[in-house]
């Protein structure tokens, strides 16, 4: 097994600080070459904090007595005193970083970094996370002069990093919400004119292809497709409660050419818009000759 670990004064040590703010003790990677497997199990857990973050691979862990196996990109964090079990197999390729630390500033520096109702993070991949971690890990080996303020501060500067990318991930979901929602308004308010997405998207400040995921992913389905589904809705109601024949209602949702209106109301509702009149109305004798 490879290992790289660096401890503070060179020793493993366990404890609870409370008089500094923020205190690392111990730093290190892991990553399995021939063993087979290697197991954690700390039934008290530890005096002080843990985050492990996985860099490759995967690693099965049990959290609030659940076993979840998470991969690369993941962050867990083990607070004082909470149990610890896991375990690195040798199939599974994992490479991990681990840091020990204490101090009572640290609670309140990982809730900001999005562990205050959670054990888990997903961080992604980026070689950031490693390398801060490897800076760690060598000021410990060494112990230079200010090396135990610079690896405070280097940590802090990965919790920081941390509690941007949540937040940035949270108000790119606001946005999300916001342009989607107002589009969804929108093209309510203006199913019966011409939409043209690009223009609107470009009205918006928005590109094409960013609105089109965004809108996706908020209704399951791409902006064209919720117009359609909005006229069609429409054309339901007045085929239902209307006396408007159906060039009119064509007209009325959107739709100048009726043979167009007709065949994608249609493939939407799998008959055409004069049976779907005759069938829900029952007043097939009544209608007006249409051949549409």
């Amino acid at each position: 097994m490879y290992t790289n670990t660096g401890y503070l004064n060179h020793k493993d040590t366990d404890q609870e600080i409370i008089d500094e703010p923020l205190v690392i003790e111990s730093c290190g990677v892991y990553r399995l070459i021939r063993r087979p497997s290697m197991v954690t199990t700390r039934p008290m857990g530890r005096k002080d904090y843990q985050l492990i973050y996985i860099f490759t691979g995967k690693v099965e862990f049990i959290l609030n007595g659940q076993v979840q196996v998470l991969t690369a990109g993941n962050m867990v964090l083990y607070h004082p005193h909470e149990p610890q079990n896991y375990i690195y197999r040798l199939e599974d390729s994992p490479e991990v970083y681990w840091i020990h630390f204490t101090g009572y500033d640290a609670e309140r520096l990982l809730n900001e970094a999005g562990f205050k109702d959670q054990n888990t993070v997903y961080v992604g991949g980026s070689a950031y996370y490693g390398q801060t971690f490897l800076q760690i890990i060598r000021e410990l080996q060494v112990q230079r002069n200010c090396f135990d303020e610079l690896i405070a501060v280097a940590f802090r500067h990965m919790l920081l990093t941390l509690k941007r990318q949540l937040w940035e991930q949270q108000n790119h979901q606001e946005r999300i919400t916001k342009e989607v929602e107002s589009a969804i308004h929108y093209f309510h308010e203006n199913y019966a004119k011409p939409i043209n997405i690009e223009e609107y998207a470009k009205s918006q400040h928005m590109s094409i292809s960013w609105f089109i995921r965004s809108f996706r992913q908020y209704t399951g389905v791409p902006p064209r497709q919720y117009i359609i589904m909005v006229r069609i809705a429409k054309a339901r109601e007045l085929l239902d409660g209307s006396d408007c024949n159906i060039n009119e209602i064509s007209a009325m949702v959107g739709y100048d050419n009726a043979l167009y209106f007709s065949r994608i109301f249609k493939k939407q509702e799998g008959i055409s818009p004069l049976m779907y009149k005759k069938q829900n109305r029952g007043t097939a004798g009544r209608l007006p000759k249409e051949t549409l």
